[in-house]
Order: structure tokens, then sequence, then C-alpha cells
């Protein structure tokens, strides 16, 4: 039996991602979906406190930075809670973040996911040379793009795996890599 990891499949995920669906169709806003991921966040915390060293929860790892040259991290934030809710272990490297730190943090920690973030239309050039060094440095990773300026045209001109415009497409894209 396993009551813990039942409740978070059962009902948390599902939950977050009906909160999810309605915020893709305009019924719900941003401070529900805050609220929600944090919610998630806090009733994940609980049942791991609960569930001890029995039935531990294997973490997969994700990266996850607002590029070099762009502070925003608004999105970064519930994109990063987002992840947690759905139990992934985020590394956040915050904002205006070198790609030298993502290559290091990546190569350290043996990351298979990174999320990069960005709002202003440079932070395409950040993220392309990011993922030149991820794949410079010779690291299996899937990248994934966010932010007002991606699309699939800069995904493809970046490098990058995959892009999305709402934190669910990101939680579905990581939970897909994480299975491969």
């Amino acid at each position: 039996s396993r009551p813990g990891l039942d409740i978070v499949e059962q009902e948390l995920i599902p939950a977050l991602d009906k909160v999810g669906a309605d915020y893709e169709a305009g019924r719900a806003f941003l401070p529900q979906l805050l609220s929600a991921a944090q919610a998630a966040q806090a009733v994940f915390a609980e049942i791991q406190q609960a569930m001890g060293e029995g039935e531990s929860v294997r973490k997969e790892k994700v990266v996850i930075a607002t590029v070099k040259g762009d502070i925003h991290d608004i999105g970064k934030n519930i994109v990063r809670s987002m992840l947690e809710a759905n139990g992934f272990e985020v590394l956040d490297l915050g904002i205006d973040c070198p790609a030298e730190k993502v290559v290091e943090t990546a190569k350290a920690e043996g990351i298979k996911i990174v999320a990069l973030s960005g709002v202003l239309t440079l932070a395409l050039d950040s993220m392309k040379a990011t993922v030149e060094a991820i794949r410079a440095a010779g690291l299996d990773c899937k990248v994934i793009i966010g932010g007002a300026p991606v699309s699939a045209e800069a995904c493809k001109n970046v490098g990058a795996d995959e892009w999305a415009h709402s934190p669910q497409k990101t939680v579905a894209t990581c939970k897909a890599w994480a299975a491969e």
C-alpha cells in the first residue's frame, strides 16, 4: 500500500491539472494558479514527511533559470512552484543567469532537464548561447524554453527541445521527459 503516493497521484496532480486547464481556458487567473501551486506544495511536503523513509518519491531534478540579460521571474517562479508541486526537485538559479552557471550546475548535479525562461526579446540570444554551452559541454540534457518571446520558430533557432507558454505544458513536457 502506498497511501501517500496514491493521494499525490489520484488527488493532488489531477487537482493541479484542473486548475491549469481552467487557467488556460480563462476560467482561472494568475492568483488562483499561484495559490493552487503553493497549496499543492504544502500538501506534498506533508505527505513526504508522513511517508518518512518508507516510500520515497524519486525526484527528478530540474534546473530552472531566467537567462542572462533578463530579470523577470514571475513566470519562472510559477513554473518552479508547479514543478515542485508535481514532485520535481527544482534547482532555481535565479535571474540574469549566465550560461556557464547552468552548465556547471547541470554537470555537477547530473541534470537531465533544463528550463530556461525569459520575457525580453533579447532573452532569445541568451537562451541560444545557453543551449549551445550545454551542447558544447556534451551534457545529455533536454531543454525547454518559456516566456513571452518564445515560439516554435524561436525554439528551433535557439536549439531547444521544446517550448511552452504555459506552466501546464512545461510540467507535462518535464513529466514526459522524466519518464523516458
